[in-house]
């Protein structure tokens, strides 16, 4: 993407975090870093970039996760909680010491992890409709709120299918074993098929269909070759296989604003939050 950043970051050995600041940055207005979904990219919040009355109001820095837009790793076994210590580095690398995250579909359980890893960076918020009053104000870097959209803070469980929600394995086994092979695989790009599976899962199967063929062009043509297949197939293995964040959700100390839509994979999903 044109307006695609990266910056160079030391988790793995070294990854080159890409990024997004659709306008310059400005320390007097709240940040909030965005993380897109399942082998989207960045461009998940394009309209976003675009609207003056929110732009005008606060600093919008999407960060590709590992696997994912143009962010590249070293290392090529990684996980989400690889990703949420690279965001936080991306933070220090940009000189951002207080943010919001958001994060969609598989972004809300980054963002989590992100307050998981970073609890020096919580702060203590008294919460009113229209502002955040910091409390207690230090020179720590703080992760001031988190807002999960549309996501699940559970593993792919049999608890979570029982609930109505989508059966993970069953739909994403077949592709990962497809995908795994020591041949050099020069030609590889996703199918149509898997693209509107994506798309389906993603934006609704109602989506319009300038939305479907903007995603399946973006989506081949971040997972091209065979690197771009071992890419795709790292990022499938993570989200069939994630471990599950309700043990861990005593530790989370700052708001959370978690939001559903009423049709999604997780939309039948009771939170325990």
């Amino acid at each position: 993407m044109s307006n695609t950043k990266t910056v160079r970051v030391p988790h793995l050995g070294g990854i080159d975090a890409a990024y997004q600041m659709p306008a310059p940055y400005d320390k007097s207005k709240p940040t909030l870093i965005m993380v897109n979904s399942f082998t989207t990219s960045s461009e998940l919040y394009r309209d976003q970039y675009s609207n003056e009355d929110l732009t005008s109001k606060m600093n919008l820095i999407p960060i590709e996760l590992l696997g994912h837009g143009q962010t590249r790793a070293e290392n090529e076994n990684w996980t989400y909680w690889d990703t949420a210590v690279m965001n936080v580095q991306v933070m220090d690398a940009l000189g951002i010491q207080k943010a919001f995250v958001l994060g969609t579909s598989q972004g809300g359980w980054i963002t989590v992890r992100m307050a998981l890893v970073a609890p020096k960076r919580v702060g203590e918020f008294l919460t009113q409709w229209h502002q955040f009053l910091l409390l207690f104000p230090t020179d720590g870097k703080w992760i001031l709120g988190i807002i999960p959209l549309g996501t699940s803070l559970d593993f792919e469980s049999d608890r979570t299918r029982s609930l109505g929600c989508w059966n993970a394995p069953d739909l994403l086994t077949p592709t990962i074993n497809e995908w795994t092979t020591n041949d050099q695989t020069t030609d590889f790009q996703p199918s149509d098929e898997y693209c509107n599976f994506l798309v389906d899962i993603g934006f609704g199967k109602n989506c319009s269909n300038d939305v479907r063929e903007l995603w399946k062009k973006t989506i081949k043509g971040n997972y091209q070759g065979d690197y771009g297949r071992r890419r795709a197939r790292m990022a499938a293995i993570n989200l069939r296989d994630r471990d599950g964040l309700h043990n861990r959700l005593w530790d989370i100390r700052c708001p959370v604003l978690w939001l559903h839509v009423s049709v999604s994979i997780f939309s039948t999903y009771r939170p325990f939050l």
